[in-house]
Formats: structure tokens, sequence, C-alpha cells
């Protein structure tokens, strides 16, 4: 946790409006493995990662809420009564969609001034956007006394990025932003929301993210047609298989008795996902032996999906995945989050890391006239109000 970060946004509320903020820390998370698998029901495996939004926030005696992105240096001001999206929004329709959720469900909302940054990188895979909208909508429920439950949190989140954003992301993200446990990645079923915490030390090994600094957006991006290619694929199985609830739910076996019925292109993104909801499977019984060798196989598997069948990598992430196979103390890589851009997850020895990220940050320069970005992250508790900023100890 970045002590600097926290002051820093604590600093700015209080500079701009002259009284101390309850502040909430929204943190980011990688995805281990199970990519595009949670907005089909299946089997994904996240953790919460010591990268954070910071959220600063208190109530307000005006007529409207101001909103201030330290990151962007832009403000927002919100009128409860006009709840628009906006053209090219950015991070303000994230905000505005939360607010509008907040307000359907007709909890006794009044106005805030608000304002939040962070270390979580842009359009990297690590979930900037979930941990915006969590953080907002958790750190509301509690300076109001909202009364709002996980579930509603999320969903209101969700909702948030379906109709504002316009991204058609699964619970994943959220999910993990609620219930991220240090030391422990969460073996989530999105078919039901049933998880298990899974213990993740990897004493002689450290997961090093690499972002490509090819920035993404996925709204309005092939991440939607994805989503639609999937499930003209599940209706299709679901002619001949009815019981089958989800792809996630679907086999192979099933998926190849309707494949002369299937184009080539929806024939491959629902046998990557069928193929990575196992590699989940596998990656459990793998960490729970503590075969550390297997589960970098299986992250190696996973990319190879993702760029082959699934089509959601660019040749920046191929290239960063080659030169970890290449070396030997990589136990695995792959491309992490929506695709398109953003960062690879590596799996490497510890005493190795700086070693390969120079070799890294030199050939991917030379390569592709761009520069790398490393983050060495810890896997850490979920969401959470800074300690002694609640709202029984602010104004």
């Amino acid at each position: 946790m970045s002590e600097e970060l926290i002051k820093n946004i604590s600093d700015v509320f209080e500079e701009k409006f002259s009284r101390k903020p309850l502040i909430v820390l929204s943190p980011g998370r990688i995805n281990l493995i199970g990519e595009h698998t949670d907005y089909n029901n299946g089997l994904v495996f996240p953790a919460a990662i010591d990268k954070y939004i910071v959220v600063a926030l208190s109530k307000s005696d005006n007529d409207f809420s101001t909103v201030y992105s330290v990151d962007f240096e832009e403000y927002l001001k919100i009128d409860f009564n006009n709840l628009n999206k906006l053209h090219k929004g950015g991070w303000k329709n994230y905000v505005i969609g939360v607010v509008a959720g907040i307000l359907e469900t007709g909890k006794p909302l009044g106005n805030f001034d608000l304002i939040f940054g962070g270390d979580i990188p842009i359009g990297a895979g690590m979930s900037s956007s979930a941990a915006l909208e969590n953080g907002i909508v958790f750190g509301l429920n509690e300076l109001f006394g909202l009364n709002l439950t996980p579930p509603e949190i999320m969903n209101i989140s969700i909702d948030a990025e379906h109709n504002f954003a316009g991204t058609e992301c699964g619970v994943m993200d959220q999910f993990s932003n609620l219930h991220g446990k240090e030391g422990n990645a969460i073996l989530l079923d999105c078919s039901d929301l049933s998880y298990d915490y899974i213990p993740i030390i990897p004493e002689d090994y450290q997961f090093l993210l690499i972002n490509t600094n090819v920035k993404r957006q996925l709204s309005n991006s092939p991440y939607n047609q994805r989503k639609k290619a999937c499930k003209t694929g599940l209706e299709t199985i679901r002619k001949q298989f009815p019981k089958v609830e989800s792809l996630g739910k679907a086999t192979a076996t099933q998926l190849n008795s309707v494949k002369n019925k299937l184009s080539s292109e929806v024939y491959n993104r629902c046998m990557y996902v069928i193929e990575e909801n196992e590699r989940v499977k596998l990656s459990k019984e793998a960490l729970q032996n503590n075969d550390w060798h297997r589960f970098g196989e299986l992250l190696f598997a996973s990319h190879r999906g993702l760029s082959e069948l699934y089509e959601v990598s660019l040749p920046e992430l191929d290239f960063l995945v080659g030169l970890a196979k290449e070396d030997p103390a990589v136990l695995g890589a792959r491309m992490m989050g929506g695709g398109f851009g953003g960062c690879t997850i590596n799996l490497i020895e510890k005493n190795s890391v700086n070693r390969f990220i120079e070799k890294v940050q030199e050939e991917y320069q030379l390569k592709f006239g761009l520069r790398p970005d490393f983050y060495e992250i810890n896997i850490t508790d979920g969401i959470k109000i800074y300690p002694g900023t609640q709202r029984k100890n602010i104004k």
C-alpha cells in the first residue's frame, strides 16, 4: 500500500474542500487464469493486488455533487435530476453510471464531494474501472449509511459498466475487488458466484506484470464481438443439448457434435472458452499440490488459446510471452485481461526478476519502439475503508 498515494489524495481533498474525507482503498486485480470465461458463466481465478484507486469523499451542502480526478485533472458536476451518459465521457461515465444505479435503488443518497486517483495503470488489464466503480459505491454506502450489500454494490457497478461505459463485462472484476483476501486467489464459479479461497504463496517465485503500453478501449471493440460469438455457439449447442445452461458448462464433445453448424470463427471462440475453463480446474489442482511448474505450463497454454483461438492478443503481447518462454527462469506467462493491449502476467524465479526485466526492456523497445512498464505485485485484501476515516470519524 502506498501511504504517499493516500496522503496525496487526502491532501488534495482537504485543499479543495477544506475538510477531512472518508477514504476508500479499492484494489485492482490480476486474473491468474480463466480469461473471457466470466461472461460465459465459467470459472475464473482472480486475486486483488496492491495497486489501488483511492477515493476520498464527504457530504456536501450544495444542491449538486462535485467529482475531481487527480490523474486527469478534470472535474465533473453531477445533478441527480440530469444523469445522462456523456459522449466521449471516459471516467465520467463510470461515475454517472454508479450514481444513477444507487438512485435507482431508492436509497437516501445525498450530494457529495469526491476526488480519486491511483496507481492502477489505465488500460493495462488490472481493472481500474471496476476499482473506481466499486470504490465510489462502497464509499457512498459508508458515507450515507445506505446498507447496500456486497452483491448490490457489485451489480450497481456492473450495470454502470454495461449501460454507461458500453462494455459488456462479466462479474469477475467487481467480485474480486470486493472479496479479495491477502495471500489467496479466488476460484469463482461465475454461474452461481460460489467461490473458494486458494492459498497462493509462491515463496521462490514472483508474479511480474509487464505492461505493453498499448492502450486499449474495450467498449466499441472486438470484446463485445467475442461475447456475441459465444452466445451464438451456446444457442446452437442448446438446440441439441438443452440442459447446457452456459458455455462455461459445455464440453468439447458437445461443441464438436455441432461443429458443422458453426462458422470456424464461432467454433474457435467456443472451443477456447471450454478449454480455458478446464485449465482453471487443472490450475487449482496444481496450486493445491504446490506444483508451480505445472501451473506455469497452463499459463502458456492459456496464452496460446487466447492468441490463436480467441484472437484477442497482439504482436506486442505475443512477443513478450515468447521472450518469457525462451527464458528458463520463467515458469509461465500469458496475456491478462480483455486483450488488444494491456499486460502479460509472468511467473518467474525471484532471483531472476531484475535480469529478466533488463532483457525484456531492451528487446521490446528495440522491436516496437515502446518502453514497457514492470510491476512486481502482491496479493492483498479487497476493498476497505482506510483506518480512522470511517463515517463516525468525519463530519
